[in-house]
């Protein structure tokens, strides 16, 4: 099993891919730069959960926790 970051890292990789929007479009819609996102995709860098939260707004996503049963 992942770990919880690399889940929500690969789920936003999948979403920034899948969006159709330039690194360019989100990153002025998040308030991050194009290097950060294209670092993240190429895989040279993680994001903080700052910029992973707003980068998921930007894409009309949330991030939330989930609860899983004991």
């Amino acid at each position: 099993m992942g770990s919880p970051t690399k889940d929500i890292e690969v789920q936003l990789h999948d979403a920034i891919l899948s969006s159709g929007m330039s690194c360019y479009e989100i990153g002025k819609r998040a308030g991050v730069t194009n290097s950060q996102l294209s670092l993240f995709l190429s895989g040279q860098r993680s994001l903080t959960l700052t910029s992973a939260a707003k980068i998921a707004r930007a894409l009309g996503l949330e991030l939330r926790p989930v609860k899983k049963g004991r």
